[in-house]
């Protein structure tokens, strides 16, 4: 009994060690005001932009071993507009975002692979109005001069998937099912590429 104690205490104890020896991904911080996240849709097939005002993101990423990373965004859906105050009122309501039950729309990874050429590829999680779906993201990262990195990309979801626009406006040919979001995220402190 005590030797089988002595071995899992030394087993508990080199993986501890072997854990400390392994360095954490670097943690970056957004700079929100370097930063934008858009959405693209087609309302009677003329493309029409919006953004999201207000998000944050947590970060731990090395570049060079970005297998070990991980990024949560966090968006506030609140913040949603398209600068037409007729249209920036609807956003809200439960036919669209329900922010007042779901105040955020997330990203969370689960996989991170390198494809070369600052190029990665984020397998995760987006929630959208408590709706989870498996994405893939592509994900561009270039240096932008000393202490940030700029991570860019686009991701195009339908929006139906998610309930945003219920009701009369599930009709897609009034307001389409496809939606592309166009991300760039200014990070500070992430490791060289």
């Amino acid at each position: 009994m005590t030797t089988r104690l002595l071995w899992a205490g030394a087993t508990l104890l080199g993986l501890a060690l072997h854990a400390a020896a392994e360095p954490m991904p670097a943690t970056a911080k957004l700079v929100p005001e370097k930063s934008q996240i858009a959405f693209v849709s087609k309302q009677m097939g003329v493309p029409v932009e919006g953004s999201f005002k207000r998000f944050d993101a947590q970060v731990a990423f090395d570049p060079k071993k970005p297998e070990g990373g991980s990024v949560v965004l966090q968006i506030d859906t609140a913040s949603a507009g398209f600068g037409i105050p007729m249209s920036d009122a609807e956003l809200p309501k439960p036919t669209w975002f329900d922010t007042a039950h779901f105040p955020q729309a997330s990203f969370r990874s689960s996989a991170i692979k390198a494809l070369g050429e600052g190029r990665f590829e984020m397998a995760g999680k987006l929630t959208i109005k408590g709706v989870s779906k498996a994405v893939t993201v592509p994900v561009s990262l270039t240096s932008s001069g000393g202490a940030y990195s700029v991570a860019t990309g686009t991701l195009t979801i339908q929006r139906l998937d998610y309930k945003v626009g219920d009701g009369e406006w599930t009709d897609t040919s009034v307001v389409g099912n496809e939606v592309q979001v166009r991300f760039k995220l200014t990070l500070a402190g992430l490791g060289p590429l």
